[in-house]
C-alpha cells in the first residue's frame, strides 16, 4: 500500500515543470488591509487575475498560472483578505474583495484592462468586480459559482460542519493530514498535498489554518450580482460540479444570453484539483477567441439594405 500511495503522489512533468517557475511575491495595501499576491510572466501590457474561493489561497494556482503566461499575458494569484498571507478585516464584504483585485492587477504590473478569473467564491468577486469596473476590465471568467445560493464552504460554515474555530494542531504534519475540500471529492494526489502543505501557518506553538473563519460571516450573494456588464463574460461549468443547469441557465440569461458555457468534462467542484490541463485549455481557448473577436453588444440593431 505504502508503494501505490507513492506512486499516486508522483507528480507527472508538467506539474514539476509549472512549479518550477516560482511566483514572484507581492503586496499591496488596499482600505487599510495588506494584500498578498504571486505574478508569473512579463510585467506591462496585458494580463490576468486569479481569484480562489472561500477558504482557499493564491497556492491553489501554483501549477495553473504559469500554464497561462503564453501570448505575453501577466498573471497574479491574489489572497483576499482574510485568506492565505493577506491582512484579516474585521468585516468582509464582497466590494472589499472585487478591490483587492483590481489593485493587485495595477500593482502587478498589468497595465492593460486584465481579466479577472474566479473559482467558487471567486466568482461572485469577479462578478462583483465587473459591476464596479465593469468598462476598466477586458472580461471575466466564472467557475464553477453558484451565483443564487451560498457556496459548499459557506454552507458547511452556516451548518458548523467546517471552518468554526480554528483548531490549532501540534505539529504541521498534523494539520496538513487533516486537510478535505468542501465539497470532499476526488483529486489528483499530488494536488491535494501540495495544496495541504501551503495551506497552513504556525501559530505560537502549534499550527492552524491559513484563513479567518469570520470570512463566512458575509452576507450571501444575490441575484443583483447577474446583470449586464460592460466587460465580456464566460461561464465554465464542471461536469459533477455544484452548479445546476437551470442555475447556469439562468446566469446566462441574466447576463444577456452573450456569455459563453463551456463545461470541463469529469471535472467536480475544484476543477483545479481534479482536471487542471481541462481547464487551462479552456481558459487559453477562451482568450485566444477575445484576442481575435468582437465583444458582444448588447441590444444592438443592425439594420442592412
Amino acid at each position: 500500500m505504502a508503494a501505490a500511495d507513492d506512486d499516486a503522489l508522483t507528480a507527472p512533468e508538467w506539474f514539476t515543470a509549472a512549479l518550477a517557475v516560482a511566483g514572484e511575491p507581492g503586496t499591496v495595501a488596499v482600505d487599510g488591509a495588506t494584500i498578498s499576491y504571486r505574478a508569473w510572466g512579463a510585467a506591462g501590457g496585458r494580463g490576468i487575475v486569479l481569484i480562489h474561493g472561500g477558504a482557499a489561497h493564491a497556492r491553489w494556482w501554483d501549477h495553473i498560472a504559469p500554464l497561462l503566461t503564453a501570448e505575453g499575458h501577466r498573471v497574479a494569484a491574489i489572497d483576499l483578505s482574510g485568506h492565505g498571507d493577506s491582512d484579516r478585516r474585521a468585516r468582509y464584504t464582497l466590494d472589499h474583495w472585487a478591490d483587492e483585485a483590481v489593485a493587485v492587477a495595477a500593482a502587478a504590473g498589468i497595465t492593460a484592462p486584465p481579466v479577472l478569473i474566479g473559482h467558487s467564491m471567486g466568482g461572485f468577486v469577479a462578478l462583483r468586480a465587473a459591476g464596479l469596473y465593469g468598462s476598466e476590465l477586458a472580461g471575466i471568467v466564472v467557475i464553477d459559482s453558484p451565483v443564487q445560493d451560498l457556496t459548499p464552504e459557506e454552507q458547511a460554515a452556516r451548518e458548523a460542519r467546517a471552518f468554526g474555530p480554528l483548531r490549532v494542531y501540534p505539529t504541521r504534519e498534523a494539520a496538513i493530514s487533516r486537510f478535505r475540500t468542501i465539497p470532499d471529492q476526488p483529486a489528483l494526489p499530488y494536488l491535494r498535498a501540495y495544496v495541504a502543505e501551503h495551506s497552513v501557518r504556525q501559530a505560537g506553538a502549534g499550527w492552524v489554518w491559513k484563513f479567518d473563519p469570520a470570512i463566512f460571516g458575509r452576507s450571501r450573494a444575490a441575484p443583483a450580482l447577474l446583470q449586464r456588464l460592460d466587460c465580456r463574460v464566460a461561464l465554465f461549468h464542471a461536469e459533477h460540479g455544484i452548479v445546476p443547469p437551470q442555475t447556469t441557465d439562468l446566469m446566462y440569461d441574466k447576463l444577456g444570453r452573450r456569455a459563453p458555457v463551456i463545461e470541463i468534462p469529469a471535472a467536480g467542484h475544484h476543477v483545479l484539483l481534479d482536471q487542471p490541463i481541462a481547464l487551462v485549455t479552456g481558459i487559453r481557448t477562451l482568450l485566444s477567441d477575445w484576442d481575435h473577436s468582437l465583444p458582444a453588444v448588447p441590444d444592438r440593431v443592425v439594420r442592412g439594405c
